[in-house]
């Protein structure tokens, strides 16, 4: 039976972060008395859902699809897969064709089965969606239900990263009958997913209730209520873990760690995982006729003095890298941590060889939240020591996103990226044109090259590719990674959570009662 009803929606940020502590119940008396409460897990986060539409889900907002839809394929906290909706996969000798076998006790919430219709459905509408992750349906060429447990995924190239999606967004299975409403979902969800969301505990912008789902074709949700509350800064987070009105949180800002760490009562399980970094749009030099010449790129990762912000900015909680790939992915290269040391000398000579001895200037926006004051000071004097002026320009979120990557107003950008755990991840969202990573679309025979083999299937020849494509990236200079910046997940004492790998936010099925 659904327990889902019409929701009242609030947008006023004071307001829901002022419910978001007052609704929460997951610490109280008997988490201060140290007791294992399964009763409720309390989730605290700085990223929103505006809607229960699995065809918007993606990053951050990934958890609050999992608690009321399935995806077809589990991925376990090690990154390993494990079946859910789909009980087996194989790929065909070509990797081109995925077929999935479906489990045939499972139904949506309003008692209709899932099917291999149901599942086509939802990976035809996915695709055609436009939601922030159709990236992941890219090589999709269509989907076939021969019979009512089975899927055909067919691709019109080899998608190294095609199970992983369907442990993502790309996997969220939700019931056909909804497709057609006005706004789909968006606050009525209708899944086959562990929790029911409670509409009269809800208030969309501030705190997400979901209670057991009884029914559950699975093994049962170890809490009988999750709640995931919306906060603008972290303060306010710990806070909250600290009065026991929240169980959980991913801690990003160090000084907020180090005020958790703090707390006896709280536990914090380090983890790197997103990576700051300065990436350089305009490798062909149309904006910046500088920045065309790799020995300008080469000079910029020269002058940054990596070890030091981590020491100064994160307080030693990181790992200061010159690479994009992440530790977990086979194309990782330890040495290429230390590609460009700190030699300001060695810029000046770079900039001097590619005619640039007298310097040159460029402008990026600055989204405060990602690019604190200290880091922007620091990366001006950085650059200024080899006669690089760079000047910022302050923005909102809503025009730093308009102006950096719609309008296409500045040469690049200080941004966080992810640390995918697999290569063709990390070649796909960061190397392949693409709106955030590589808006002009530059590429070279030798990345097409290398990008095709690491997209191939073959699994020796595409960890050989992507090693040597990592190197070839690093040695063009097209990014100039700072650190891999150090999260904590931090938990009370009635609740235990396993970070994931590859990805900052844990999945639900993560958390546990505390023995």
């Amino acid at each position: 039976m659904r327990r889902t009803r019409r929701i009242a929606r609030t947008t006023a940020a004071a307001v829901g972060a002022a419910l978001a502590l007052t609704s929460c119940s997951g610490g109280g008396t008997e988490a201060d008395e140290g007791s294992s409460d399964s009763g409720t897990l309390a989730i605290a986060t700085m990223t929103a859902a505006t809607s229960m539409d699995p065809a918007n889900s993606g990053g951050g907002t990934i958890p609050y699809f999992q608690a009321v839809y399935d995806t077809l394929i589990k991925r376990e906290p090690d990154g390993t897969y494990s079946p859910m909706l789909a009980s087996a996969w194989e790929y065909d000798e070509a990797r081109t064709a995925l077929t999935l076998t479906l489990r045939d006790d499972v139904t949506f919430d309003d008692g209709t089965p899932l099917d291999a219709e149901a599942v086509k459905a939802n990976l035809e509408r996915f695709k055609e969606a436009g939601g922030p992750e159709t990236a992941q349906s890219q090589a999709v060429a269509s989907v076939e239900a021969p019979d009512p447990t089975t899927v055909v995924i067919r691709l019109s190239a080899p998608d190294p990263a095609l199970v992983n999606s369907l442990t993502d967004a790309f996997g969220f299975i939700a019931n056909p009958a909804g497709f057609g409403a006005e706004e789909p979902f968006a606050t009525e969800p209708d899944g086959t997913g562990p929790y029911e969301l409670d509409s009269d505990e809800t208030v969309i912008g501030s705190t997400w209730t979901f209670v057991r789902n009884e029914d559950y074709w699975g093994e049962a949700a170890p809490f009988e209520t999750m709640t995931i509350s919306v906060f603008d800064n972290e303060n306010a987070i710990v806070n909250g873990l600290r009065t026991g009105q929240l169980n959980a949180a991913v801690l990003q800002v160090v000084d907020q760690q180090v005020a958790a760490e703090s707390d006896p009562n709280l536990t914090l399980t380090p983890q790197e995982i997103d990576l700051k970094l300065l990436n350089l749009f305009d490798r062909s030099g149309e904006m910046v006729p500088a920045l065309g010449d790799a020995r300008v790129r080469q000079a910029i990762n020269h002058a940054i003095d990596r070890e030091t912000l981590v020491e100064q900015i994160q307080q030693g909680r990181g790992t200061a890298t010159a690479q994009l790939w992440g530790v977990n992915t086979p194309g990782y290269v330890e040495e290429l941590d230390d590609a460009y040391e700190y030699d300001p000398e060695q810029a000046r000579e770079l900039l001097a060889e590619a005619g640039h001895a007298d310097g040159f200037a460029f402008s990026l926006a600055r989204l405060p939240a990602l690019v604190p004051d200290a880091l922007a000071a620091a990366l001006q004097a950085n650059l200024a020591d080899v006669g690089i002026t760079l000047t910022w320009e302050d923005t909102d979120q809503s025009s730093f996103v308009q102006r950096t990557f719609l309008q296409r107003e500045f040469p690049g950008v200080v941004m966080n990226g992810g640390q995918p755990a697999l290569d063709w991840a990390t070649v796909a969202g960061s190397i392949l044109p693409g709106l955030v990573s590589n808006p002009q679309g530059t590429t070279d025979p030798t990345i097409e090259e290398l990008s095709a083999v690491v997209r191939s299937g073959d699994e020796a020849a595409a960890e050989d590719a992507a090693e040597e494509l990592n190197r070839y990236i690093v040695e063009q200079a097209w990014f100039v990674p700072l650190y891999r910046m150090q999260y904590m997940h931090t938990t009370d004492r009635t609740v235990t959570v396993t970070p994931q790998v590859g990805l900052a936010v844990p999945s639900i099925y993560n958390y546990q009662p505390a023995s």
